[in-house]
């Protein structure tokens, strides 16, 4: 009995200790299956179900436990009771993380409703795209080449949901696991960075913007900070410290999951080495960013307004929005919502170097901007945009570039192949091989 009673009381010491330890972190879990969860539900049009199984099933993500209110549309969050966290959705704001103990915020402004050309054929349209035979696409291999990063023999866990393969402004190739299709809505993560790189774009073609600009927050001028310029933050090489790392709590999960306003993070942050001379991925300096566009424009509605009327509706992206933090910041570092298809069409903004549809609404400049390397990048960022200058996909042109974001989320623009490639997933490199995948869909053309 003795033996017992000092097992017991081990157990009890050694869950004492790991609740101690892990008990800040239970407010990132239930705050991110809170608000994933309330995503899913109510943006992409889920169930509850579906994303306990898919979406929200990896560690520690699937301890939580949920209650659902779907008149109000919240979610609530909690592991083993603890740590409750609610996610209000608003239809045109999308998904909002409360703070513990604080109200949803008054908010008196929202991104004005979609008006799309939408029945036109694709990409101009929503409208399937006119049947095409290419006589150089080997469409058996293609269509093999595309099934099989789906369902491949040893390779069971590739988690691709979405795949599609346009060329030359068709789409030659197009499947979707199931639970989606061409019209479902899928997160791009930070695949959102480079609609914001886009929106730097669209305001430097109008002359709204000057990316060697330097002096950009009233905080900063007291300091070296103020030397900082657009370009530096674009590039992420702004030389500000940021910790980007999801397994703990760190910046970035403080300011996803704990944060009302998330541009505060990284604005608070101190220089940790001399300007434009350290490469460092941040999250953070993206809603930076979207803090210095909002602070361009007289009132918050044109701010909301703009890359709704001169980025989705111009290219037709009916789909497309951005959710918001809590002060009505777009969270352009993670946050943004659209159907492949729509995703597919950003990639062809760049893939026509700016042009759509015969209307230039970027600078050629600026598509050569946001993909040529970016110094201590070793080749692989330009601004905002991914690059494979470096040859990380070995079997891939190293004039390709792309979007990118957690779990596999991809667009690729090829140049010279006249291609754009859209794949979603649920997974990282380690499951599936992106250079496989498209080197297989590559030998299909002649």
């Amino acid at each position: 009995m003795k033996i017992i009673k000092l097992i017991l009381l081990l157990a009890f010491i050694v869950a004492g200790i790991l609740i101690y330890l892990e008990f800040p972190r239970l407010n990132i879990i239930s705050g991110y299956a809170a608000k994933n969860m309330c995503s899913c539900m109510y943006e992409a049009g889920r169930d509850v179900d579906f994303v306990k199984e898919t979406d929200n099933n990896f560690p520690p993500i699937d301890i939580a436990k949920y209650e659902i209110d779907t008149l109000q549309k919240t979610v609530t969050a909690s592991v083993y009771g603890m740590m409750e966290r609610i996610a209000v959705y608003h239809e045109d704001l999308g998904c909002q993380l409360l703070l513990k103990g604080k109200k949803m915020p008054q908010i008196d402004y929202f991104p004005t409703p979609h008006n799309c050309p939408l029945e036109t054929y694709y990409p101009y349209g929503q409208e399937d795209p006119k049947d095409s035979l290419f006589p150089e696409i080997q469409y058996d291999k293609l269509n093999a080449a595309v099934n099989r990063t789906f369902d491949y023999p040893g390779k069971d866990s590739l988690m691709t949901r979405a795949l599609l393969v346009i060329y030359k402004d068709y789409i030659v190739a197009e499947k979707y696991d199931e639970g989606f299709n061409k019209e479902a809505p899928i997160l791009g993560w930070s695949m959102t960075k480079s609609i914001l790189a886009t929106v730097f774009g669209l305001m430097e073609k109008q002359g709204k913007v000057d990316i060697n600009a330097t002096h950009l927050f009233p905080e900063w001028e007291h300091d070296d900070r103020k030397n900082i310029s657009l370009n530096n933050l674009l590039q992420m090489s702004s030389s500000l410290a940021w910790d980007e790392d999801y397994n703990h709590i760190s910046d970035v999960t403080r300011m996803l999951f704990l944060e009302p306003d998330m541009s505060e993070v990284q604005l608070r942050k101190k220089l940790a080495y001399p300007i434009g001379k350290h490469w460092n991925y941040s999250s953070g300096t993206t809603n930076l960013l979207s803090r210095y566009l909002r602070d361009q424009f007289d009132t918050h509605q044109e701010y909301f307004d703009f890359p709704v009327k001169e980025l989705f509706d111009k290219l037709g992206m009916s789909s497309a929005m951005i959710e918001t933090d809590l002060v009505g910041n777009y969270v352009y570092s993670s946050y943004g919502w659209a159907t492949p298809r729509d995703w597919g069409k950003l990639g062809l903004l760049y893939l026509h170097r700016g042009n759509w549809n015969g209307e230039q609404l970027l600078n050629e400049s600026w598509i050569d901007y946001i993909s040529t390397p970016c110094e201590n990048s070793n080749g692989a960022y330009g601004a905002h945009f991914w690059l494979n200058a470096g040859g990380v996909l070995p079997d891939v042109p190293k004039s390709m570039y792309s979007m990118q974001g957690h779990q596999g989320q991809k667009v690729y623009i090829f140049p010279e192949q006249d291609m754009v490639i859209v794949r979603f997933g649920l997974n990282e490199e380690t499951e599936m091989d992106f250079n496989w995948m498209l080197k297989g869909i590559m030998e299909a053309f002649e």
